[in-house]
C-alpha cells in the first residue's frame, strides 16, 4: 500500500483551498477591488502617504493583512462551526498539513493581488528601488506566514462569531494605529519603537524600506520571523477541528 507523503497531502489541500477561495465573491472583492480603490485614493489624495511611491507599499501591506489574516481567520472559523473541519480531521491531514495548505493557497492569492497592485502602481508612475525587490519579497513571505499562523490560532480556539468580530476589529486597529496608515517614523520616539515590534508595522516598514530606499529591513525581518515562529507553535498546539 502506497504511503501518501506530507508534501502530497499539503499540495492537494492547497489546490482544494485555492479553488474554494477563487469561488468566493467576497474574497475576490477584498483581494482585488478594495486594494485598487485604496491605491487610487492614496496615490491621488496624499492621504497618509506623500506620493504613489509610498502609497504602493502601504496598499501591499493592507492587502497581505486582509488576505492572510482577516479573511482567512473568518473563513476558517466558519468552516469549523459548520463541521467541515471535523471531516478533514478524519483524513490523514495533520494540523501542520492544514496550516501549510492554507498558507500556500493564501500565498498564491496574495501574489495575484500583489501583481494587480504592482501593475496599477507602475501605470500610475510608481518607481520602486529595484535593488530592494529581494528583501521586499522576503518580508512579504514572512509576513504572510506570520499572519496565516495567527489566523489559525484565532480560528482554532474561538467561536466563529467571536473570530469575525476580533479579526475585523484587529485589522482596523492595526491599519490605523499599527504602523500601516501612519509610519512609525512619524510617531513619538517611544511609541514608534514599541509599535515597530508589531507584525503590522514590521510588514509596512519592511516594504517601505525595501521599495522606497532599497535598504535591507533587518529589524522587520527579525520581528516577522519571531511572530511566525510563535504563531506556528501556538497554532499546532491549540487548533481544534471540532466546532
Amino acid at each position: 500500500m502506497n504511503q501518501v507523503t506530507a508534501s502530497v497531502r499539503i499540495r492537494a489541500h492547497a489546490r482544494w483551498e485555492l479553488r474554494l477561495l477563487l469561488r468566493n465573491g467576497e474574497q475576490l472583492l477584498l483581494m482585488f477591488v478594495v486594494p485598487v480603490l485604496l491605491l487610487i485614493a492614496l496615490g491621488f489624495s496624499g492621504l497618509s502617504t506623500k506620493s504613489i511611491n509610498s502609497a504602493v507599499p502601504t496598499v501591499l501591506a493592507v492587502s497581505i493583512m486582509a488576505t492572510c489574516f482577516t479573511s482567512l481567520a473568518i473563513g476558517t472559523g466558519f468552516e469549523r462551526r459548520s463541521g467541515a473541519l471535523r471531516y478533514l480531521g478524519t483524513t490523514p491531514l495533520t494540523r501542520l498539513d492544514l496550516i501549510s495548505g492554507k498558507f500556500l493557497a493564501t500565498a498564491a492569492l496574495t501574489a495575484m493581488s500583489a501583481a494587480v497592485i504592482v501593475a496599477l502602481g507602475l501605470a500610475l508612475s510608481w518607481h520602486p528601488v529595484l535593488t530592494g525587490l529581494p528583501s521586499a519579497v522576503l518580508v512579504a513571505i514572512l509576513a504572510a506566514a506570520a499572519w496565516v499562523s495567527w489566523a489559525m490560532v484565532l480560528a482554532g480556539v474561538l467561536r466563529a462569531e467571536a473570530v469575525l468580530a476580533i479579526a475585523n476589529g484587529l485589522f482596523l486597529l492595526l491599519i490605523m494605529f499599527g504602523g500601516v496608515a501612519v509610519a512609525t517614523s512619524q510617531m513619538p520616539g517611544t511609541v514608534g519603537a514599541v509599535i515597530d515590534l508589531l507584525p503590522s508595522a514590521a510588514l509596512a516598514n519592511g516594504l517601505r524600506e525595501s521599495l522606497e530606499n532599497g535598504s535591507f529591513p533587518a529589524l522587520a525581518v527579525v520581528v516577522l520571523a519571531v511572530w511566525t515562529l510563535v504563531g506556528v507553535v501556538l497554532a499546532r498546539r491549540s487548533f481544534r477541528w471540532e466546532p
